[in-house]
């Protein structure tokens, strides 16, 4: 059963000074791992630069939500336009790691030196090798769901992912739950649920149906259980709190699964169909690579944002804002693909809001006693300053 408590975030440690590579994040001061600052006054950088994180969790946010939802937009464009391949439509989604490369080098040649010893070379490949695998294998699986399912079965089963990593995150990363979290994770699945219920489908041949069934609500638990170790990944093993670690990650766990993704497609013969299948794209060749290309860019965005969120706040966060993400796909279906807008698609939207706000308001409350308790704290510190000989 969940225990309802003030949340623990499991983050890295931040002991009140700003880490030399600029990585802060409020905490919980009921955590165990929360300490005050040793200067506990609105001048210390604690206070100063909380702002600064709530500022990248914003950035954060919106890469992982126009980028899942640019990502599956395009998805659906290459299924209605011709494509076909389960493979491509799976090697898309880590294909575009290698443009982590930019970045990457940027960010190591401005971040400075960590103190902090690396882990092993062999501990670091096997944790992404790991990670990578499962992502090759939950992106084939997703690619079957969609092309088994209708598009509300997929959407519906899709939301289970919420609660999946809700489990995962209480067992592996020791997530408390209050009021207001488990509010966020029912109103988002509830969200998610009803826009399935209310979309409309077509029907499937049942074996098909059953495999897309499986596989679907299997990719959700592989996602979420993803999410969770790569937090676990970030605690116990990398112990670094810089931007520099998350691309790190992001780019060799998806060449990992891009590998995981060709091997499947030169295996299973696939690619002897892709030159007539681009031929035959309705909408061109040009169209028909720069669908694939867009859609690589706009997973590795997406990605990128959700690693970000895991590092910075929580693997349950990082799933909450990712659910938020299947109610406004029909809201851009509606402008570029002419889809029916219906009255449940507007409430299921509302909702999806009200859960994210609800999860917001809880980091904001988590901050303001955070902030309290230090002032109390250095309160005190200065009357036995005072009062003493």
């Amino acid at each position: 059963m969940l225990k309802m408590d003030h949340p623990k975030e499991i983050q890295l440690n931040v002991t009140g000074a700003v880490s030399a590579q600029g990585s802060l994040s409020p905490k919980d001061p009921t955590a165990s791992n929360y300490r005050l600052p040793s200067n506990p006054t609105p001048t210390n950088p604690i206070f100063q630069q909380s702002w600064k994180w709530w500022l990248m969790v914003a950035v954060e946010v919106v890469w992982v939500l126009a980028g899942q939802t640019v990502a599956t937009l395009l998805g659906r464009l290459y299924f209605n336009e011709g494509g076909n391949s389960k493979w491509t439509a799976t090697l898309v989604q880590s294909a575009g790691a290698p443009l982590l490369l930019v970045p990457l080098c940027l960010s190591r040649y401005f971040t400075k030196a960590s103190p902090l010893a690396r882990p092993p070379l062999h501990k670091l490949a096997i944790v992404y090798i790991s990670i990578g695998l499962l992502i090759g294998g939950d992106n084939l699986m997703y690619s079957y769901g969609l092309l088994y399912l209708p598009v509300s079965t997929y959407s519906l089963i899709c939301a289970t992912q919420l609660a999946f990593n809700a489990i995962f995150s209480y067992f592996l990363n020791s997530q408390k739950f209050t009021i207001l979290i488990f509010n966020s994770v029912v109103l988002l699945t509830f969200s998610a649920a009803l826009l399935g219920v209310g979309s409309d489908s077509s029907g499937s041949p049942g074996e098909k149906y059953a495999v897309g069934f499986v596989v679907t609500l299997g990719a959700s638990g592989t996602f979420s259980l993803i999410l969770s170790l790569m937090q676990l990944s970030f605690e116990k093993v990398i112990k670094m709190e810089t931007y520099l670690v998350v691309l790190e990650m992001q780019m060799c766990t998806n060449v990992v699964a891009a590998v995981v993704s060709v091997v499947g497609l030169f295996g299973s013969g696939e690619w002897r169909t892709l030159g007539q299948e681009m031929d035959n794209y309705q909408k061109g060749k040009v169209s028909y690579l720069m669908t694939l290309i867009w859609t690589a860019i706009s997973w590795q965005v997406s990605s990128v944002g959700m690693l970000g969120l895991i590092f910075a706040v929580s693997s349950l966060f990082s799933n909450v804002v990712s659910t938020v993400a299947l109610p406004l796909v029909p809201i851009f279906a509606v402008i570029f693909f002419h889809d029916k807008m219906d009255g449940v698609k507007v409430v299921a939207m509302l909702i999806a809001v009200w859960g994210f706000l609800s999860y917001i308001y809880q980091h904001y409350l988590d901050d303001l006693r955070a902030k309290k308790l230090a002032k109390k704290s250095s309160g005190r510190a200065t009357n036995g300053s005072v009062t003493s000989p």
